[in-house]
């Protein structure tokens, strides 16, 4: 198809096109598209060898081809910057293991944690995403080129060592399939996705623990913003444009599957709107994801405010656990903890002020130390199991973050 000669005076007319392109030739060019442009600029600098270039391809293999090479230099981009806000994540909570904090369950007080804890609640979510990215990558890691327009290449192409030149595992197996194959913009869209919720949920961490109401983390200043009117406020508008901007992902998703679910099988047209789908997400990823990380590594705990909001009704189920210890069944012991928390609330009292008559008029189990329970030391430590709160549960889990990290 092609002389050596042809060959040499290709590339070297690419070579030219490519500069010519980078100096802005692109810029109101009359061409129909891309293609045409490229085949214009190359006939001006090659010459008529340059109408040999289209042989045996479609623009439909070449698009394909061209948005897995794209979503394979891409997604490493975008991995890193998971990786950095994960890598933030375990540094802020390194500050924290000292630091007891409520634990919440439907945005009320469950049981104490320790601030590290809640911060590595947020990392674990990071490193499935880098995975996922990573998957994503794989997904497109086989090569539509030779596929033609809908059949095939009718010249002898050899596509396996076409897929090893150019990087990919393989070929594809169906021409028909891989010109209209959009899966791998699906997984990445999805990667996406998942990445915006976990980057929503730390950012509606941050916005409600940094508030008035809640004040146990400071965001710094280069990552809040003043009110035009109230000298007094500090708002959290990094966190909240992430949480907002995290929409999008999960919007572009939608978008993509409804585009895609439709279309008869072969190329069509619509898909030129999947790339004003995936740049957007990818695009927002590279935004929201150092803008996140730089919060993060700039925040701080307030421990003396955090400790002012525990409630040692916090300890209730750890009152129960004191029940089981000492024989009595999970069910009874969390019954008559009940009865407590109510006997206390009619006496607007906590539940560390009953006394042991008080609290054997429930169950006579209770003995003396019953009020050795509220501990807030002890209670944490108490859960040291794997993936637990206590002492040594959270460093052995800070050792794993940091061994997760290295290994990516």
């Amino acid at each position: 198809v092609l002389e050596a000669a042809e060959v040499g005076a290709l590339q070297e007319g690419l070579t030219r096109v490519g500069a010519r392109l980078a100096n802005g030739a692109a810029h109101d060019a009359p061409d129909e598209d891309i293609h045409s442009l490229v085949e214009r600029l190359l006939v001006e600098e090659a010459g008529e060898v340059a109408l040999k270039l289209h042989t045996g391809r479609s623009r439909n293999d070449q698009v394909a081809t061209d948005l897995r090479l794209w979503v394979r230099q891409t997604t490493p981009t975008l991995a890193e910057g998971v990786r950095a806000l994960a890598e933030a994540l375990v540094a802020f909570a390194s500050t924290g293991v000292d630091v007891i904090m409520p634990g919440y369950t439907h945005l009320q007080q469950g049981q104490p944690i320790r601030g590290a804890h809640w911060a590595l609640a947020h990392v674990w979510p990071l490193l499935r995403d880098h995975e996922r990215l990573q998957r994503a990558a794989r997904a497109a890691g086989t090569l539509p080129l030779g596929s033609g327009a809908v059949a095939g290449c009718p010249f002898p192409i050899d596509r396996d060592a076409l897929a090893a030149d150019l990087g990919f595992a393989a070929p594809t197996k169906n021409s028909l399939d891989a010109i209209s194959d959009r899966d791998f913009l699906a997984d990445l869209a999805y990667a996406g996705a998942l990445t915006g919720v976990h980057l929503s949920r730390l950012a509606e961490d941050l916005v409600l623990f940094s508030s008035t109401e809640f004040g146990f983390v400071r965001l710094d200043d280069g990552y809040s913003t003043g009110s035009s009117l109230m000298p007094q406020k500090r708002n959290p508008d990094v966190a909240e444009l992430t949480r907002g901007k995290s929409g999008r992902l999960v919007g572009n998703l939608m978008s993509l599957l409804t585009l895609l679910k439709g279309l008869p099988t072969g190329y069509n047209r619509d898909l030129q709107e999947d790339k004003s789908i995936i740049f957007d997400t990818v695009d927002t990823l590279r935004l929201v994801l150092p803008a996140a990380a730089g919060a993060v590594a700039t925040a701080r705990f307030r421990p003396d405010r955090i400790r002012s909001r525990l409630d040692t009704q916090l300890l209730a189920t750890d009152l129960a656990d004191y029940l089981v210890r000492r024989g009595v069944p999970f069910r009874i012991s969390h019954e008559a903890i009940g009865r407590l928390v109510r006997l206390s609330e009619e006496r607007g009292c906590s539940l560390a002020d009953l006394s042991l008559d008080d609290y054997r008029s429930v169950d006579e189990t209770f003995e003396a130390d019953v009020h050795d329970v509220f501990d807030w030391e002890r209670s944490v430590d108490s859960r040291s199991v794997p993936g637990g709160t206590g002492r040594t549960a959270v460093e052995s889990q800070l050792e794993q973050a940091r061994a997760a990290l290295a290994a990516l």
